[in-house]
């Protein structure tokens, strides 16, 4: 955190995540998963120069607001330049491009009954139980699949006195709410101390706990053999939470590739919200973390409640938002 300084961050605002073709993927999340679309809106083109560092002639792009209970995720899509890299199919959940977000369900084998009947794409075996011997996550249920991209998503449940508090249904109408929202969006990370150097020591987010997982139930959760990773939950106090995965085995997992761009499939970026953006913009320069817009920008970007910002990666390559 900022030395002397209040928490920088205010808020997780929400993820973005590239599609292929907004009028192909849409439905999977407004159909198949229960996502109210907000809007769709053309993004200026000052800000797909600018912000995003597209420097194509006649660029294009638009942007699906989609809500699940007070939570929100954008998917955006590029006409112009289209789309760039897909997902590689042999993408694991070690790769260090992984991100996900979390979806929160009261039921998950209702849930997951559901997503059979779609027919979507498996991560997981089925949905998984983590076991009593890891206590911070002890009696969580999840279940990762895949998007029409290759985006993956995962269900959550959390069991009584696990997770936040509105996570846990009071009251009847609640109890028959079935998907409840996000609860996070989750990036792979090669060394969690230096995802905490940019996370915490720059950004302020703070930790909320953390969690060391292993063992046959998170083999098939990831579907990577001998998982056995450091998960670090971070939050800014309002808004979705940040989880690092650090996998402290096994070995192979792949870097970020270096001459990524906004419109290819792996490409995800979270907002925050944050306070003293030229402050943190000095920090990011002298600390050398890789930037894709030029320095801090004006925008007009739609639903976001600011008027300058920048776009950075972090330690792995993952992209970050940062708007004042």
């Amino acid at each position: 955190m900022l030395p002397g300084s209040a928490q920088t961050v205010k808020e997780v605002l929400r993820p973005t995540v590239t599609v292929s073709d907004l009028d192909r993927v849409l439905p999977f999340y407004t159909q198949t998963l229960p996502f109210e679309l907000v809007g769709i809106q053309d993004i200026p083109i000052a800000v797909i120069r600018e912000l995003f560092g597209v420097k194509n002639a006649g660029a294009t792009a638009r942007i699906a607001t989609l809500r699940l209970g007070n939570e929100t995720l954008d998917l955006l899509d590029f006409g112009k330049p289209e789309t760039g890299a897909v997902i590689p199919a042999d993408s694991r959940s070690n790769d260090r491009w992984f991100q996900h977000v979390a979806i929160v369900v009261s039921d998950i084998d209702k849930a997951y009954s559901l997503l059979r009947q779609h027919k979507v794409a498996h991560v997981s075996s089925s949905p998984q139980t983590l076991p009593a011997y890891i206590s911070a996550a002890a009696g969580v249920k999840a279940f990762y699949f895949r998007d029409p991209d290759g985006h993956v998503l995962e269900l959550i449940s959390f069991p009584a006195g696990k997770g936040k508090p509105n996570w846990q249904p009071t009251g009847s109408q609640e109890a028959d709410r079935l998907f409840l929202g996000i609860d996070h969006t989750a990036i792979g990370s090669a060394d969690t101390d230096s995802s905490l150097a940019f996370y915490r020591d720059v950004l302020g987010l703070k930790i909320s706990g953390s969690s060391e997982n292993y063992g046959p139930e998170q083999e098939h959760l990831n579907q990577v053999f001998g998982a056995h990773l450091l998960i670090t939950g971070l939050t800014a106090g309002a808004g979705p939470g940040v989880e690092l995965l650090d996998y402290l085995t096994p070995p192979g997992g792949r870097p970020y590739p270096a001459s990524s761009h906004v419109n290819d499939l792996w490409h995800w970026h979270t907002t925050l919200l944050i306070s003293q953006l030229d402050t943190v913009f000095r920090i990011i320069q002298q600390k050398k973390y890789s930037m894709i817009s030029p320095g801090i920008v004006p925008i007009s970007y739609p639903g976001i409640p600011a008027r300058r910002g920048l776009l950075v990666r972090d330690p792995d390559g993952h992209v970050l938002l940062l708007c004042e």
